[in-house]
Formats: C-alpha cells, structure tokens, sequence
C-alpha cells in the first residue's frame, strides 16, 4: 500500500511539473476533509548543505512539505539542523545521497560553498529533480552553461537562490523604467558594502589539523587540493578564486537583478574592470593571486545600456538631485538608474524608490501594474512551480545569463595587473614600472569567449579535481 501511494505521489509530482500554469490540484477537502493534506500536495525535498543560508531554506519548505534526506560534510556547521531533525537520514557525500535515497526524492535545495554548485546539480537533473541552487548559480562560466543545457534537457523546474527576484519590489522598479518615468536609461549604477570577509590576503603557507567535524576532501570537492587552514572557513571561502567569486558572486545576483528586469538584459558586449593593488612595502606589490582583491569597479557595456558595479566601500557620485539628508540607497548596496529625463534611486532589492528630477517639484505617478507578482518565500514561488502552480521567479534561463555576467566580470578583475619593479631598479625610477591600465575585454556570448586577450580564457572554466 505504501509503495503505491509513494508511486502516485511521484507520479503527480512528475506530471505537475510539465502542467500548464491553469492546472490546480484538487482541493483537500474532496479528498478527505479540510485537515486532510494528500501525499501529493507535499514535495520530498533533500538539502545539500544544511547549514547557515540552508537553515532558511529548511525553515520556508519544512511546514508544507517533506524533509526526506540531509547531506553536509561539516558537522558543526550543520548541528542546528540535524537537533531539529534528529531522524532525518544523512549524508557526507551527496553522491552516496542520491545513490541511496533518489526514488525517495522529487526536488534538491542546494546551498554549498560555490565550487560544489555544480555537480550536484548536474547529477540531480540528470535524475530528473527539481533544482534550487543557491546564488551564485555557478563558480565559473563554463558551468553555468552545463547548467543551462542539462535544465534545458531534463526539463525540470529550476530556480536560483536570489530571492528579491519572487519581491514585489522589483516588479515596482521594472514598471517604473518600462513605463518611460525618467525616459531612455543611459546607465545604471549598481553597489554593495562587500566584502565583509578577508580579501587581498596571503596564501596561508602553514598546514593545521583539519576538526574533527569537517571531511575537508569532500569540501575541497572539484577544487585544487590545498592543506586546511581556518583561514578558508566557514564564511572566509567566497574572498578565494578556487571556491568563492567574491562580492560579485556574492551581492551581485541580488543586486544586478533588479537592472536585469528593468532593462531586459542578457550579455554584455565587453567588459572593463580595476581593481584595489595591495602593497607589502614601499613600492613593491603584493602577489596574492588566490584571493579576490579588497575592492572593484567594472564596467559592463550592453548594446544600449552601460552598468557599472561597485564594491569594497566604493560607492558612485552621489547625484545631485538628492537631498543633503536623504540616504544614499540602503547600508549593504543600492541601484541608481540614469534615464533621459530624470534618475531612480532604490535600496539592493529594488526597494525603497525614488524619483529624482532637476525640477524637485515634479511628479510621477506609480505606474498600474503589469508584471508577475509572487506569492510567498522565494523558496516557495520555486516549491508551487515544482507543483505546477506558477513559475519560478529566477529559473536558470535567466539566472545563467545573470551569473554568466558576473563572472566575466571577474575574469576582468583577475587580468588586471601591474607588473613589478624591475629587480635592482630604485622606487624612484619610474622607467621600469608600466601601468597596462584598465583592460578591456570584448565578450563573444556566442563562442563563450575573450577574443581580445586570450588570457583571460584560461578563467572561463577549470579542470576539477577527481575526489
């Protein structure tokens, strides 16, 4: 009796997934009275990474559908979750999860550092699961088209984890600039108060006993192999090139999601990048090439839009139309879109806007809406589109486009250089120290490539590491 009931659950499940967005599941009450919940209302979810952001995750899904399986390789990290669930079935490894517990499952929540993205949801898709990846949605390019293609393939519901996607706000704002309220946007500058975690720091050099509680090869994961050094956890790995993409990857897919709507975009055409050099004495320049740098700014340039991001306390000019008092966007980031006739100001998610005009006195209306509204958590806008209930508010058709931006971006800031001293040539002669300036990368989306500095492909994907 129970395998059939778990097989028409699955069954539903599975063809709730490939409904039209009119489909509705037959009332509870039909089925047996208003507290009667059917097997095929919940979802069995497992959550890969079950600690820090992931306790969100657990929280928003656990009242309405299943936790079936868990999968963390640091214990300490994960302790929280396995107290609330102290029978949920867990696992180090997520590939042992999915060998072991796959027809147990419809939808994976995933939530690890950055470099473990992929693969795991790779293999859930190709087992035909739902996917949530938290944001970014990849660790470099070349895997947010994998990522692309096999959603593409398997046909299953995808979101990632920026969740002022599923908020009213960011409707608001795109309404605001589709509308014509400031006219034509000429640019748009976007900021963020990371990195709050060390960058443009040294390699630590010293080998420390790995805790007890942490498997670090499955941490390691894809990347290159390193010794354990607290100076890569639990937080401290998104200011490392192997794991994290720093504050681009970090803010930036909250941030830029909010332009994105607004202005329809989807890949730059080139990308220009500078970035903090750190010093380690008078003249001579810090090498520390696996760490993102304290702070940047870049310059993406879309066929009618320029963006500009800043990072690391950087902020843009404050416009003029602002009051004296009036705050600049919120503590941790904000966007100020410049348009033909006038500016809008908002907070990281979209909210809190204002219209800023030359002529203080004028007005706009709010524009009558219509763009989708979301209902709910992020996670539970991405739970209903599982269920045929709505769509996902950031499926990977607009999440890869998104992340794939942010991570050129990167690639930018990583071939921005200066070259040393010449050895045995004095602070004072200037002769030997050449300033390349600010490299401009052109951007084919279509070969995925940097046709003018080769250089820089070497960053668009990596060989992992077999673990």
């Amino acid at each position: 009796m129970r395998n059939k009931q778990n097989n028409s659950r699955r069954t539903f499940i599975k063809q709730a997934s490939a409904a039209a967005i009119g489909f509705t599941i037959v009332p509870r009450y039909v089925l047996g009275g208003k507290s009667y919940k059917a097997p095929s209302d919940k979802l069995n979810i497992a959550y890969i990474g079950i600690g820090g952001r992931a306790e969100d995750h657990i929280r928003s899904t656990k009242g309405t559908e299943n936790v079936v399986a868990f999968c963390d390789v640091d214990m300490k990290r994960a302790e929280n979750s396995l107290k609330e669930f102290p029978k949920v079935p867990l696992y180090k490894d997520f590939r042992k999860l999915f060998e072991a517990e796959h027809k147990n499952i419809d939808a994976v929540m995933i939530a690890t550092p950055d470099h473990t993205h992929t693969p795991a949801a790779l293999l859930a898709m190709d087992l035909g699961k739902h996917v949530y990846v938290e944001k970014p949605l990849t660790h470099n390019i070349g895997e947010a088209r994998q990522l692309l293609v096999a959603a593409q393939k398997s046909k299953v519901v995808t979101q990632m984890g920026n969740q002022g996607a599923s908020l009213d706000s960011n409707a608001i704002i795109a309404e605001y600039i589709q509308s014509g309220a400031i006219g034509k946007v000429k640019s748009v500058h976007v900021w963020t108060n990371r990195p709050v975690w060390p960058q443009g720091v040294p390699t630590p050099t010293q080998k420390e006993s790995v805790p007890a509680t942490l498997d670090w090869n499955l941490w390691l994961g894809p990347a290159p192999y390193r010794e354990y050094n607290k100076a890569y956890l639990p937080f401290k790995w998104r200011g490392w090139w192997d794991f994290g993409t720093g504050s681009l990857g970090d803010m930036g897919c909250h941030i830029f999601q909010v332009p994105y709507r607004a202005l329809n975009l989807k890949y730059p055409t080139a990308i220009e990048a500078s970035a903090t050099t750190v010093w380690s004495g008078d003249f001579v320049e810090a090498n520390y090439p696996d760490s993102c740098p304290p702070s940047s700014m870049v310059k993406f340039t879309f066929p009618d839009v320029d963006l500009f991001w800043y990072d690391g306390g950087i902020k843009p000019m404050r416009p003029e139309e602002l009051g004296e008092n009036e705050p600049f966007g919120s503590w941790d980031g904000g966007a100020l879109f410049e348009g033909e006739s006038g500016k809008l100001l908002c907070d990281m998610y979209g909210e809190n806007p204002v219209l800023l005009f030359k002529d203080k006195q004028k007005k706009i209306a709010k524009p009558a809406p219509f763009l989708p509204r979301y209902n709910g958590s992020h996670q539970m806008v991405w739970v209903n589109a599982c269920k045929g209930l709505g769509k996902a508010s950031s499926p990977f058709e607009d999440a890869v486009p998104l992340t794939e931006t942010l991570l050129i971006a990167n690639l930018a800031i990583r071939c921005y250089d200066v070259k040393k001293l010449q050895k045995g040539k004095t602070p004072d002669s200037w002769a030997p120290y050449d300033y390349p300036g600010r490299i401009r990368l052109l951007w084919d989306a279509e070969k995925m490539t940097v046709p003018n500095y080769p250089e820089a492909n070497e960053f668009i994907s990596r060989v992992n590491r077999v673990y």
